[in-house]
């Protein structure tokens, strides 16, 4: 990359695998995606039901406005495989209808009016897309390894920006996101930082597309403030892996996997498996989200980190 780029033993529990380590041996990266990430930052106890108890604890079933975000992603993503000539708005708007999800719906009248507002944005927000600018890349897998973390990772658009790239992620949140929203995104610069090492492009401007208001909040990072996120990353690796390594050794007896115990209990996928979660309050709907909310809006949970 170009000059100034981003650049335990114990006992284990009954049925882990233990890969036997031998002196001198350097430290195995730490293995995750920048969702896995900050799943560790909002609470370990999900983390740990998520990622490392097996069989894992089953989750509730998909809230509605998952399904909004979902359907709306992959028709963004498909127009892309449409002949130039056919990536029309309303080819969008006909790509949300075929890709439409039902799950967590109220019933299908409500199902059916967020399908509608779902295709006016994507019709409005193709409007102001050039069909013939083919991105470098559409839901592009990217990597990016250090000394303590080999990252992976997928970014809805990567954009050919003449000298540079761009990441750019979808946005269908009530929240309109601003630009310290995307100057603050550990993903959006974890996946700036695996592009440029990957294409050996300067990559360092990244941009929320929020498709409700058909707003571009927008951040020119440095090579320096890259590795300061990677940094980052770094430090909420090695936590992690100091706790996975404990519960190497104790399973769910790990006290390193403490709930964090707040208004988002109300929205956790594993709440019915967590007692701390469910007192905090009782449990939003499946539609929750989608309520009372104007009909320019697309409705999601409460604003937490984002992980595409």
């Amino acid at each position: 990359m170009e000059q100034g780029s981003p650049g335990g033993t114990g006992s284990a529990r009954p049925g882990a695998f233990v890969q036997e380590a031998f002196g001198g041996m350097p430290q195995r990266l730490f293995r995750a995606s920048p969702s896995r990430l900050l799943a560790w930052v909002d609470c370990p106890r999900r983390y740990r039901m998520q990622y490392l108890d097996r069989p894992s604890p089953p989750p509730r079933a998909q809230r509605a406005h998952t399904s909004v975000g979902t359907a709306v992603h992959n028709a963004l993503r498909d127009w892309w495989d449409l002949p130039v000539t056919r990536r029309t708005p309303d080819a969008g708007a006909e790509l949300v209808r075929t890709s439409w999800i039902e799950a967590g719906f109220r019933d299908l009248d409500q199902s059916a009016q967020w399908r509608q507002r779902a295709q006016r944005q994507v019709t409005g927000y193709l409007a102001d897309v050039d069909p013939g600018e083919q991105p470098l890349g559409i839901e592009r897998t990217v990597s990016l390894k250090t000394e303590v973390l080999a990252l992976q990772g997928r970014i809805d658009r990567l954009d050919d920006r003449g000298s540079e790239l761009a990441v750019v992620d979808y946005k269908t949140s009530r929240w309109e996101p601003t630009d310290d929203d995307a100057r603050t995104s550990l993903p959006l610069a974890l996946y700036a930082a695996a592009a440029w090492k990957m294409f050996r492009r300067r990559c360092v401007r990244v941009e929320l597309h929020h498709l409700p208001s058909g707003t571009v909040a927008a951040h020119e990072h440095t090579g320096e403030s890259l590795k300061r996120k990677i940094a980052e990353a770094e430090s909420i690796a090695r936590d992690a892996r100091r706790a996975e390594d404990d519960y190497a050794e104790r399973g769910v007896e790990s006290a390193r996997f403490p709930a964090a115990v707040g208004p988002l209990c109300q929205w956790c996928d594993f709440r019915a498996h967590c007692p701390e979660g469910q007192a905090f309050g009782p449990e939003k709907s499946s539609w929750a989200a989608l309520e009372d909310v104007p009909a320019s809006v697309t409705s999601s949970a409460p604003r937490v980190r984002s992980s595409t």
